[in-house]
């Protein structure tokens, strides 16, 4: 299973990006899709995932900013970031989780910086 995630760049404070992760297999034999970030210095965190049925569940410091979606047709995952704020600097990964195995992609680094 391979995931390529991309979108991520240079955005100002209050921008927004799109995120997208292509997976190379039907993402509906997955039980969750999703996104968790890396910053530096931090250890790893959840961000979105999205299930096999289509419900979403988003980090508590991220609702409101942070939209989780997919296009089955494209086996892709998205994640639409608005107001960005600094603090959201990170590499975002994607996760594909089956039962206990997940695999993920490589990453795809975000900036957020006036």
């Amino acid at each position: 299973v391979q995931l390529q995630a991309s979108g991520g760049g240079l955005v100002r404070p209050g921008g927004s990006l799109r995120l997208s992760c292509v997976v190379s297999e039907n993402i509906f034999n997955f039980n969750t899709v999703g996104w968790f970030r890396q910053a530096p210095g931090k250890e790893r965190e959840f961000v979105a995932t999205i299930n096999v049925g289509g419900r979403t569940d988003t980090a508590d410091s991220m609702k409101g900013r942070f939209t989780i979606s997919r296009d089955g047709s494209k086996n892709t995952v998205y994640l639409q970031m608005s107001d960005l704020k600094p603090d959201d600097t990170a590499v975002y990964y994607c996760r594909a989780q089956i039962l206990s195995r997940s695999y993920w992609g490589m990453g795809t680094l975000v900036t957020v910086s006036s």
